[in-house]
């Protein structure tokens, strides 16, 4: 009997070691560093009627019959929402796809659980998505489709400007917000259309300029070949024209020079004037007949040279 007492004893002593940790367990939880925790009376409000809650902290003991615990990370949260669309002021319907990055404000943990007393999933879906296509939608009456092409960036600035305020103001912190944003089919081809006549004028203008560019090369290497031509067709003129006049000099008779001798040569104009007339004019036909077929060979020269060229 006494064994069975004694046996009876210990059981009893396990099941209230058991039965106290269960309730200290019950009674106590660890709220992370990443996380806030929001204590709470279950079954009593403020005299304005809100929730009875305070954060905590760390090792957290409370009464689980009248109170619990509920904690909401703190960390960064990502979230990239599914595709929707907004119409702009002209009636174009854009599609936009926007990435948000959020933090709890852990000051207004409280608050969020008050309002809302979901999980951050369901308040990304909701409350948050609200703001976000709101957003959107009010700045984006504002614009025409043109302009909100032209002017992203600053879209995009007043759509955060917008969300942010709104966020702020229930407890959450905005990170980063970036969009991507998607013009309706027909205005896409009209600025591709756009691009392609914009790239076609630029190439128009920079064969204009290249053609034009070897248009004075070429016509700075013409008037280079053809002045050379030309000073060496003069060379070879005066040097025929050197040959001719000495070998008609030779054959003229000699004529008394100034000291006595005899010149072959006539030394001056005058002395020319006095040779016969036939030699006279024999010289002058000469020198003329020269000149001309110089002339015709230089001609000839330069349109063979710009034959070729062109």
């Amino acid at each position: 009997m006494a064994n069975f007492t004694l046996k009876k004893s210990h059981v009893l002593a396990i099941a209230g070691t058991v039965l106290a940790i269960i309730l200290c367990l019950s009674c106590c939880t660890v709220v992370d560093s990443s996380e806030v925790g929001i204590k709470f009376k279950k079954f009593a409000l403020t005299e304005q009627g809100t929730l009875k809650a305070t954060p905590v902290s760390g090792w957290t003991f409370f009464n689980p019959i009248t109170t619990a615990v509920y904690t909401y990370p703190v960390y960064i949260q990502r979230v990239d929402y599914a595709p929707f669309t907004v119409t702009t002021k002209d009636a174009a319907i854009f599609e936009m796809d926007p990435v948000l990055a959020y933090q709890l404000n852990r000051d207004m943990a409280a608050k969020v659980f008050a309002t809302y007393r979901r999980p951050l999933q369901d308040i990304e879906a909701g409350y948050m998505r609200t703001c976000i296509y709101d957003a959107y939608r009010i700045v984006a009456n504002g614009y025409t489709s043109d302009e909100l092409m032209g002017s992203r960036a600053k879209f995009e600035a007043e759509v955060r400007a917008m969300l942010e305020k709104s966020m702020n103001d229930e407890g959450f912190i905005v990170k980063e917000f970036t969009s991507q944003i998607t013009p309706p089919e027909s205005l896409r081809k009209m600025i591709d259309e756009k691009n392609a006549a914009i790239q076609s004028a630029l190439r128009a203008e920079n064969q204009v300029k290249e053609a034009e560019a070897n248009a004075k090369i070429a016509i700075a290497k013409a008037e280079g070949e053809a002045a050379a031509l030309k000073i060496k067709a003069d060379g070879e003129l005066l040097k025929e024209i050197e040959v001719e006049y000495t070998n008609l000099m030779l054959g003229l008779p000699n004529l008394p020079s100034r000291n006595g001798t005899e010149s072959c040569l006539p030394t001056t104009e005058a002395e020319l004037f006095l040779s016969s007339t036939s030699t006279r004019n024999r010289l002058l036909y000469s020198y003329f007949s020269t000149i001309l077929k110089a002339s015709n060979r230089l001609r000839l020269s330069l349109q063979n040279f710009f034959t070729k060229l062109y």
